[in-house]
């Protein structure tokens, strides 16, 4: 296959807030251009995207996976549906001894099983890092653990039934959307890996950004007239910014992951294309939550332009190596029309300008110079159709 990048790229500011903490509690930053830039780093705004698929059911739950190290624990319900007879301790056995068949680790954690009283039962195993595996997989494994259930050692150990074999090759297809999105990495089980088809790049502001601190009170209401004082004082450190997202996804790299589909009676164009919308979808509509409570940081973004091109993917983010001043009394005015100015330059410069498409989604004036560097869509429901129907083309008659 051809190789396919789709480049999201989409402009959003953000009231005070703070998203994406660092060590100390105060929102990220990194320094670009020779000065301070406000920063959400690539993990927070991936888990906010991943979250989303499920809390705006724009996917399937039977097409997205869960990242936990309670792999036993989710084997075991599994087990226990598909046989009711099969439960408690003697569920969760039959389900560590398939899981730890797939190559993954399990143990039980000291700190549980130190905690645990004497006489309970021993806190159930848990994997040694976080393991992402979809549905069908955990369903798979748990169909696997029933069929062995009389002696499931035995039974995973039988040259005969390859049980073993089975298990790895289990959890090692059928990847769900989100998997074969964002990759999966275990350390010492390198052929359980998944190359991810997403890069998403740290969000930064387009202007130089000096954090704040918020010093606040709180008052006892059972405080009486002559007690004064607060009851609790702090500070929360802030900012706020318009950011540069960007994201590249690597279509033919998601093909592969997705392989034959999630589903037997459906091409592979079909999930492919249903996990591109959802992503563009996703990935521009949603919002890290990080302190979301204190300063309600509900927005969205003002500008979004997605490139779909069969050359390398492209940043734009150059466009704001000179940080935008705000000198027109914001900044997505002018971080527009850096856009609009540098995006044209730097295609037509190395070539890219023929095998690419352009669309662009627009809110109010402030990004009215966007309107001519591509194809207008009115909503994002418009964008994600378009998008999605250029994919499928592309994948069945490739350039």
């Amino acid at each position: 296959m051809n190789r396919i990048f789709l480049d999201v790229h989409a402009l959003q500011t953000v009231p005070p807030s703070n998203l994406n903490r660092d060590d100390t509690g105060a929102p990220k930053t990194a320094v670009y251009g020779g000065v301070p830039r406000a920063r959400v780093s690539s993990q927070a705004w991936k888990r906010a995207a991943r979250t989303y698929f499920s809390d705006e059911h724009l996917l399937d739950p039977g097409e997205l996976g869960v990242r936990t190290k309670k792999i036993v624990e989710a084997v075991a319900e599994r087990i226990t549906a598909l046989e009711p007879s099969i439960g408690g301790e003697e569920a969760l056995r039959i389900a560590d001894e398939t899981v730890k068949a797939t190559g993954l680790k399990t143990e039980v954690p000291k700190r549980k099983a130190s905690a645990a009283k004497e006489g309970e039962p021993e806190p159930a195993p848990e994997a040694k890092y976080l393991v992402f595996l979809s549905t069908r997989q955990l369903d798979g494994l748990a169909r696997l653990a029933v069929e062995g259930a009389a002696d499931i050692t035995a039974y995973l150990n039988d040259k005969e039934t390859k049980a073993k074999a089975k298990a790895k090759e289990i959890a090692d297809t059928h990847h769900s959307v989100d998997i074969a999105l964002f990759g999966r990495m275990v350390a010492d089980a390198a052929d359980f890996n998944v190359d991810a088809a997403v890069q998403v790049a740290h969000a930064i502001s387009v202007h130089r950004v000096e954090n704040e601190s918020d010093y606040y009170t709180a008052v006892d209401d059972e405080n009486k007239d002559e007690e004064t004082g607060a009851g609790m004082i702090g500070t929360v450190d802030f900012n706020s910014s318009t950011l540069y997202r960007y994201a590249a996804l690597g279509v033919h790299q998601l093909a592969a992951n997705l392989g034959e589909g999630l589903r037997e009676d459906e091409p592979l164009t079909t999930p492919v294309r249903r996990a591109v919308e959802a992503f563009v979808h996703g990935f521009t509509a949603s919002l890290p939550t990080g302190k979301i409570n204190t300063f309600g940081h509900h927005t969205l973004p003002d500008a979004v332009v997605v490139k779909l091109r069969t050359t390398r993917p492209i940043s734009f983010v150059a466009a704001f190596e000179e940080p935008v001043r705000g000198d027109q009394g914001g900044y997505v005015r002018e971080a527009s029309e850096r856009l609009a100015e540098y995006i044209p330059d730097i295609e037509r410069a190395y070539g890219q300008e023929g095998s690419t498409l352009t669309w662009v989604l627009r809110v109010g004036p402030n990004t009215a110079k966007l309107a001519g560097i591509g194809t207008e869509a009115q909503n994002i429901g418009e964008l994600v159709a378009a998008v999605g129907q250029a994919v499928a083309e592309r994948l069945e008659k490739p350039a």
